[in-house]
């Protein structure tokens, strides 16, 4: 590959103007040829401004010429190599030219790998995927377009953006509904995720850590990282969970007893319709969906329990299971919400349909070293999840949950607990 080189003899006007004698062969090269040109004549205007003009005996200089080095700049995912000028200070010791410096430290590299990885490009063929193998700017060996070199930028892009999103600042969200699940990765692999909806229906991923739902410690975990970040605890907000009782008792020990928590609907019908016989399978069904679509909750809650008492002959286990969670199977129809709304709280499906965009991303990976890469991956998948986020579905009913958990917390503040009175005493 030809090496660009920017000496003081050469004209960066007379660089464009063969480029563009060229174009009609290479466009790329074109590009190329011009940004080299455009970069030459902002270094050698740094250069003058440190030193004065070429072979000029000016005092007062900061620093004087040191010859010319070459170095490599980002184009199209990869390096190219060019010539820059060096200047010395008086005092010793090398100066840095501003416009060099901007142009080497720009991560482009680090934002096409992880552009291109999320998009399911392997690291193999990285280097296809951003130079034409038939183009007249290839990618010899130094380019940074090799499997190992796109890699290591994916890790440290990945993990710096992780870093960043678990520290940020939740103060500023107007969240009214926090949805939790887990997330499996492996067998052996479980992580726990947290979503976010606001007032106006905006979905924001919160969290991600290593763990199981059923692991009080580990939900207990992400629930402290919430709140160190900003997420009020005194604010009545409406959790949906999958159902594990870890996750509920973490919730009511970090945001208080009368918390409102719907347990997914969708969760609860599959777990007892995969416990009872095929030909069981349709009029259970048909049962829970009655209750579920029910405004009065306690004409929904004896449906569930003539369930129950009709399948206790013919399976006593699973009649146990239906009743367990009960009361917050039904918490968004008790807080008299909308149908339209209640159908958009009863479940997960927000956290569902993101792990669908997860398991995209992460479709190429072979093998999962350990949970750190794991949580990498998940919280790029989940990033990129939000590209394509819309609004809640029944957001215009957003106004009537608020009204009804500032009720609820008004209520609670007028009436504290009998536990709430111990602690006070």
């Amino acid at each position: 590959m030809k090496k660009f080189t920017t000496s003081a003899a050469i004209d960066p006007a007379a660089i464009v103007e063969g480029a563009w004698q060229d174009v009609g062969a290479s466009f790329e090269r074109f590009c190329l040829a011009t940004g080299v040109a455009t970069l030459a004549g902002m270094m050698e205007e740094d250069a003058s401004r440190l030193c004065g003009p070429r072979y000029g005996r000016e005092e007062g200089r900061d620093g004087h010429r040191w010859g010319r080095t070459r170095g490599k700049v980002g184009f199209h995912g990869g390096k190219v190599e060019i010539e820059r000028p060096r200047v010395r200070a008086r005092a010793g010791g090398e100066m840095a030219l501003p416009s060099w410096e901007t142009a080497v430290s720009e991560d482009l590299l680090g934002k096409w790998a992880m552009n291109l990885m999320l998009i399911n490009v392997s690291t193999r063929k990285f280097g296809r995927a951003v130079r034409l193998p038939e183009g007249d700017v290839p990618a010899p060996k130094g380019a940074g377009v090799s499997k190992s070199a796109v890699s290591r930028r994916f890790v440290a892009l990945s993990a710096e953006r992780m870093k960043e999103w678990m520290a940020s600042d939740l103060s500023k969200l107007d969240l009214l509904i926090i949805q939790i699940d887990g997330i499996h990765i492996e067998q052996d692999l479980m992580l726990l995720a947290a979503v976010g909806i606001d007032g106006d229906g905006g979905k924001h991923p919160l969290g991600v850590i290593e763990g199981a739902t059923e692991n009080a410690a580990v939900a207990q975990a992400l629930l402290d990282n919430l709140v160190g970040r900003g997420l009020d605890p005194t604010v009545c907000r409406l959790f949906i969970i999958d159902g594990a009782k870890a996750l509920s008792k973490a919730i009511r020990n970090s945001f208080g007893r009368n918390t409102p928590i719907q347990r997914c609907q969708v969760h609860k019908a599959r777990n007892i319709v995969e416990r009872l016989p095929k030909h069981l399978h349709a009029s259970v069904r048909k049962v829970l969906r009655q209750a579920w679509e029910l405004e009065d909750a306690a004409k929904a809650e004896r449906l569930i329990r003539n369930l129950a008492r009709r399948l206790q002959r013919e399976a006593p286990g699973v009649s146990g299971s239906i009743l367990e969670g009960i009361d917050e199977i039904l918490t968004v129809t008790r807080l008299g919400l909308p149908t339209e709304l209640r159908r958009s709280l009863a479940c997960t499906n927000i956290i569902e349909n993101m792990n669908g965009t997860i398991r995209r991303v992460c479709r190429n990976v072979k093998r999962w070293q350990d949970a750190t890469m794991a949580l990498r991956w998940t919280a790029a998948g989940m990033m990129e999840a939000t590209k394509g986020f819309r609004r809640l579905k029944a957001h215009r009913q957003l106004q009537i949950l608020r009204s009804v958990l500032a009720a609820r917390q008004a209520k609670q503040a007028i009436n504290p607990t009998l536990e709430q009175q111990a602690k006070a005493a």
